[in-house]
């Protein structure tokens, strides 16, 4: 070999050496969907991001906005987006409606150990408990989530004749500010704040949260997609432990985490999607429930029931498979997921 292919050699190597080290060092593309738009509770997601964590764990996560867990589930499904946060329920009703779908995600965390969804009214309406629902007119979009499960909430409270009126989102908690309905189902750190925003008084409505009235059904938990589990196993790991430090350092200052979500969506308030961050950590994050059996985690009788009562409330086209929906193999330690301060 001659000194010039030699030196030549050496340079090929090289090159060859820089593009597989840069190949390697390459962080893991990772698209998420968050169930709603950036509001409050949008900043369990983008906080981890904000100060780094997912790159630290070599992620490049992109984080949208979304339109409904119904609409992250599906695109999770297709492929569009590697991973998302959405309704435990909506995911088993996918599941169980598209028995034979090549690409049905599963959930690998729990976040809302408590399902957010609640029936809200006005005092004056003389609506003070549960028995008092009965024959009354409730309102609510199709798709809401209290809506979907408000059979098991009636069943669970033996509450009969109740009339439902359907609406966008946006005109919820309006109809139910100027009478038009007596009730209304959504989750309670949306309706509550989107009716003082109306001008109604937070301490003139009644709230009947699901899980403190019989229902013990799961919120939102963090999906992920068939092809995700097969392929990168390892990233999915990481993208959990960067989360569950986010949501540490979360729930310990609200008010900085809201700058991060504003950093999203320059418009909102900022002081009302604190309050709604705050409300949201403290009845379905840091629920009793969630200290109880941990966070990030489920209980396998408490998820089969559950999974029964969808089938049922829902009418899937088959049974809920509990064990289809859910994969915990990829959480974190219990030490790291010890996140969650003691009330």
């Amino acid at each position: 070999m001659t000194k010039r292919v030699f030196i030549q050699t050496l340079a090929a190597l090289a090159v060859t050496a820089a593009t597989c080290s840069s190949a390697f060092a390459q962080n893991t593309p990772i698209k998420f969907q968050l169930d709603w738009r950036f509001e409050g509770p949008a900043a369990l997601f983008v906080t981890p991001a904000a100060k780094g964590y997912f790159k630290d764990a070599k992620l490049d996560v992109t984080i949208d906005a979304g339109n409904g867990s119904g609409g992250t589930v599906t695109r999770v499904a297709s492929g569009s987006y590697d991973m998302g946060f959405a309704d435990l329920a909506a995911l088993m009703e996918f599941h169980a409606n598209n028995p034979d779908a090549a690409n049905k995600p599963v959930a690998v965390m729990m976040v809302y150990n408590n399902t957010p969804a609640s029936v809200m009214a006005l005092k004056k309406s003389g609506i003070k408990t549960v028995a008092d629902l009965n024959n009354k007119k409730l309102g609510a979009p199709v798709f809401d989530a209290g809506r979907r499960a408000f059979p098991i909430f009636a069943k669970a409270n033996n509450i009969t004749g109740v009339q439902w009126t359907a609406m966008d989102p946006p005109l919820r908690e309006t109809m139910l500010a100027r009478g038009d309905v007596d009730a209304i189902t959504g989750f309670t750190f949306t309706s509550l704040l989107n009716l003082e925003a109306r001008g109604v008084k937070a301490e003139d409505v009644v709230v009947l949260p699901y899980a403190e009235n019989g229902v013990k059904l799961y919120g939102n938990v963090i999906i992920a997609s068939p092809k995700m589990i097969r392929e990168n196993p390892a990233a999915i790991k990481a993208f959990l432990l960067a989360f569950t430090k986010g949501v540490k350092d979360v729930i310990a200052k609200p008010a900085a985490a809201i700058e991060d979500v504003k950093a999203r969506d320059g418009i909102i308030n900022t002081a009302l999607e604190t309050r709604r961050l705050q409300l949201a950590i403290d009845t379905v994050v840091n629920s009793p429930d969630a200290r109880a059996e941990g966070f990030g985690q489920i209980q396998g009788p408490r998820l089969s029931l559950m999974a029964s009562q969808v089938s049922d409330a829902f009418n899937t086209k088959t049974r809920v498979n509990p064990t289809a929906i859910w994969n915990g193999s990829f959480l974190p330690t219990i030490a790291e997921l010890n996140v969650l301060p003691k009330k």
